[in-house]
């Protein structure tokens, strides 16, 4: 019996290591091109497969919400999944491999600049299309996209300076409700803040200065923390920052100007799927480049061993202090985004439940490596919205796997691993 199991296991492992040579030729213009496709046949497709599989609707989340709900429907949502996108991304991007390489070889040998933007606008079509569907999926994506900043931007403090911060809801708090009181008082005629001062057709574009302006917030508000904090070290920032956690929480509870315990309302819709892409893409950008650099090089330093950088000519201070407000402004902009996608901002929602899902995020996806962050953003957000459909218990399953990640992936899923641009997008036949 052990020898049938063990011939068994050898023929599965020799099955995924042909499959995983078939598809390694395959460059990321080759997968984008095959999503794109998958998308495409769910708009055109989707209703029609739908009713014949007898779903209810297409699935709005990869089937998953529709198994939970109704688990009868298990095989018609996995065949819709299969047919739409499994099937056709597989197919579509192997067999377009040597095209694809080809094309990419050429981008390669372009300015990286040209390269980058057209892999990301391809990127955006596949994101649009399949948001396209429903509202719901369009909400998702972008609560998603945010979630990527907030997490990378936690990294730079908890991961690549080796601080432990429990601050970032009220980064996002304050820049949410300062981005939220610019929009709402300059372009809204609302209850609290009275007639709207200029045209409402200029906010559009004055939106990116309500961001900037929220995230300056939050770089201030940080001030508070790494004035004190840095003059010390151990487990000070910690205490310091959950305090201010809470400070900030309680602050806007009594601020009945902003709204008090009942919340802000009535931003302008102006945070569409374009504009939230457009600042996700600038966020990993810059953060890269920041960690990439002297300045990120210093952090590694300070993490690994303060006193020798302090040795080595590090200004450790100054270094922790750049980092934390660099950080907090990051937060301060994806808390304007957030106020202005739900349209809704209260003080409730920046407390311990934020704060535990924004560190499940860093340290599920991993330490240290902005890759980690985008798969831990990205992978626990959608996790969370794939089982809503049983409630309370995905509180219990949620924790559960990111205990077994702590106990067999110690550092994350993708710790302590660089970002480059060019290795992931160049062809690969020059491997």
């Amino acid at each position: 019996m052990s020898e049938t199991s063990g011939k068994l296991l050898e023929k599965k492992k020799t099955l995924m290591s042909k499959l995983g040579e078939f598809f390694s030729r395959v460059p990321l213009l080759g997968w984008l091109l095959g999503a794109l496709i998958a998308v495409i046949l769910e708009h055109y497709l989707g209703d029609p497969l739908a009713d014949v599989l007898g779903l209810p609707k297409i699935p709005v989340l990869f089937g998953f919400v529709i198994m939970l709900k109704k688990p009868l429907l298990i095989p018609s949502a996995i065949c819709f999944v299969l047919l739409i996108y499994a099937l056709p991304i597989g197919a579509v991007a192997r067999l377009s491999a040597s095209l694809t390489n080809r094309l990419a070889d050429k981008l390669f040998k372009l300015p990286i600049l040209i390269s980058v933007v057209i892999h990301l606008g391809l990127l955006y079509a596949i994101l649009h299309l399949w948001s396209d569907i429903s509202a719901y999926r369009v909400l998702t994506l972008k609560l998603t996209m945010i979630a990527i900043m907030v997490t990378l931007s936690l990294n730079v403090i908890n991961g690549y300076m080796g601080e432990f911060s429990c601050s970032h809801p009220a980064f996002m708090a304050l820049g949410a409700y300062a981005a939220s009181v610019f929009t709402v008082t300059l372009f809204v005629k609302d209850k609290l803040f009275g007639a709207a001062i200029l045209p409402a057709a200029l906010g559009p574009f004055m939106f990116p200065i309500a961001l900037i302006i929220g995230g300056i917030v939050a770089a201030l508000g940080a001030l508070a923390i790494a004035i004190p904090s840095f003059r010390t070290r151990g487990d000070y920032l910690a205490i310091i920052s959950l305090a201010f956690m809470f400070i900030v929480k309680s602050m806007i509870e009594n601020l009945e100007v902003v709204g008090g315990p009942r919340g802000l309302s009535n931003q302008p819709d102006y945070a569409n799927l374009p504009t939230v892409f457009m600042w996700t893409v600038a966020c990993i950008w810059i953060i890269n480049n920041f960690v990439r650099s002297t300045m990120g090089k210093a952090l590694n330093a300070v993490r690994d061993d303060e006193i020798a950088a302090n040795a080595m000519t590090v200004d450790t201070r100054h270094t922790k202090i750049v980092a934390f407000l660099f950080a907090a402004f990051w937060a301060g902009v994806a808390g304007g985004l957030f106020a202005h996608v739900l349209r809704y901002v209260n003080p409730g929602t920046f407390g311990l439940q934020k704060l535990a899902e924004v560190l499940a995020m860093v340290y599920f996806g991993g330490l240290n490596s902005v890759y980690g962050s985008i798969v831990g953003a990205v992978s626990l957000s959608m996790l969370s919205e794939f089982l809503r459909p049983l409630e309370i218990f995905k509180w219990i399953i949620i924790p559960l796997l990111l205990i077994l990640v702590m106990i067999y992936r110690p550092t994350g899923l993708i710790a302590f691993k660089e970002f480059d641009v060019r290795k992931l997008i160049k062809p690969k036949h020059n491997d």
